[in-house]
C-alpha cells in the first residue's frame, strides 16, 4: 500500500512547463515572459498617481453617478408657485423619485408602479393644447415668456384623473365618473386673491375614489373654474389639478394646460427636504435662520395639512 496521502492537491506543472521557466530565468526573463530583470532585484512597480490625477479621477466619477442618479432616479426641484399651497408652498424644495415611472412595464422585483390618483407629479409644461385644433393659436396663452416654456418649465400638481375618466367640477366640488367626492373642513385661514387682496380661505380634506385623502384650499365655490364642462381624459394623458383650486391653472384650462400627455411626466414628488420664504436672496445666508421653515422640512407631500392656511 502507498504511504502517499489522498485527497486533494495541486498538480505539479509537467517537466516541460519547468524547463522553460528556468530557461527564462537564466535568460534574465520572467517566468512569466515578462522583461528581463537584474538578479536579485524584484520587479519595480509602476509610477504612482499624483494626488492631482487622484482627485480627478474622483471627481470624474462622482459627477457621472451624480448625473446618471439625477437623469433616471431622483431629482430635486424648488416650486415657484402656489397652485399647490397649503401641501407645497412657494419656497419649498421637493425630492422627486423619477425612477418609480420608468417606462416598460413594471417589474415585480424593482419598485416601479403604475401612476394613482393622488399622487403628486412634477411635469413638463406641455403649452397649447394640441390635442383640440380650436385651442392651438390661443392668443390668450404666451407661449414665449422664459418662464412658461413648453417642455422646459416644471409644473407641480395632482393626478385627479386617469385614461378614460371623466372629470367634472359643480359648483366647487369635484365628480369623477359622475360621483361627487366627499369632503371635510378643516379650518379656516387667510389668503391672497388674483389681486394680491387678502381673502378667508378654508382648508378641506378631501377623498379620492381609491381612498386617498390630501387637502385642499379654496377661497370660495364660486370662482371661475368651480364650475366646468364634464372632462373626458383621453388615453396616454392624465388629470392634473392644483391643491389651490381656486389658484392653479390646470387641466381644467384645455387652452393652455389640458391633458397631460405620459411622455411629459418627470416624476412623483415624494417629500420637502427644504424650505425658506421665497422672497429671500440665496446668498443672504445670515437671514436663512429667521425665513427657513423649519416645521416643513423631512416631511412626506402625502401628510395631510391641518394647520392654518398662510
Amino acid at each position: 500500500m502507498s504511504n502517499e496521502p489522498t485527497g486533494a492537491g495541486v498538480a505539479e506543472p509537467p517537466a516541460e512547463a519547468e524547463g522553460e521557466v528556468v530557461r527564462a530565468r537564466a535568460d534574465g526573463r520572467d517566468g512569466d515572459g515578462g522583461p528581463p530583470a537584474r538578479a536579485g532585484e524584484p520587479r519595480k512597480p509602476g509610477p504612482p498617481h499624483s494626488v492631482a490625477r487622484e482627485y480627478f479621477e474622483s471627481l470624474v466619477v462622482t459627477a457621472v453617478m451624480a448625473l446618471f442618479g439625477m437623469t433616471f432616479v431622483v431629482q430635486a426641484v424648488k416650486v415657484p408657485t402656489g397652485s399647490m399651497q397649503n401641501t407645497i408652498n412657494i419656497g419649498d424644495h421637493l425630492l422627486v423619485n423619477k425612477f418609480i415611472f420608468a417606462p416598460g412595464p413594471p417589474l415585480p422585483f424593482l419598485p416601479q408602479r403604475e401612476i394613482r390618483r393622488g399622487d403628486i407629479i412634477v411635469f413638463k409644461y406641455p403649452g397649447k393644447y394640441q390635442g383640440e385644433p380650436r385651442f392651438r393659436d390661443n392668443p390668450k396663452v404666451d407661449d414665449t415668456r422664459p418662464d412658461n416654456t413648453p417642455y422646459k418649465t416644471n409644473y407641480v400638481k395632482r393626478v385627479i384623473g386617469l385614461p378614460g375618466d371623466r372629470i367634472q367640477m359643480k359648483q366647487g366640488r369635484l365628480y369623477i365618473n359622475g360621483e361627487m367626492l366627499p369632503r371635510e373642513e378643516i379650518t379656516t385661514g387667510v389668503g391672497t386673491d388674483s389681486t394680491s387682496s387678502t381673502v378667508p380661505v378654508t382648508l378641506y380634506y378631501e377623498t379620492l375614489p381609491n381612498g386617498v385623502v390630501h387637502t385642499i384650499q379654496e377661497i370660495s365655490d364660486d370662482q371661475p373654474l368651480d364650475d366646468t364642462a364634464e372632462y373626458l381624459v383621453p388615453p396616454g394623458h392624465y388629470f392634473m389639478m392644483g391643491d389651490n383650486r381656486d389658484r392653479s391653472a390646470d387641466s381644467r384650462v384645455l387652452r393652455q394646460v389640458g391633458y397631460v400627455p405620459a411622455t411629459n411626466l418627470i416624476g412623483k414628488g415624494e417629500a420637502r427636504f427644504f424650505s425658506i420664504k421665497d422672497n429671500i436672496p440665496p446668498w443672504q445666508l445670515w437671514q436663512w435662520p429667521a425665513n427657513v421653515r423649519w416645521d416643513r422640512m423631512f416631511e412626506s407631500v402625502y401628510t395631510p395639512i391641518t394647520h392654518t392656511p398662510t
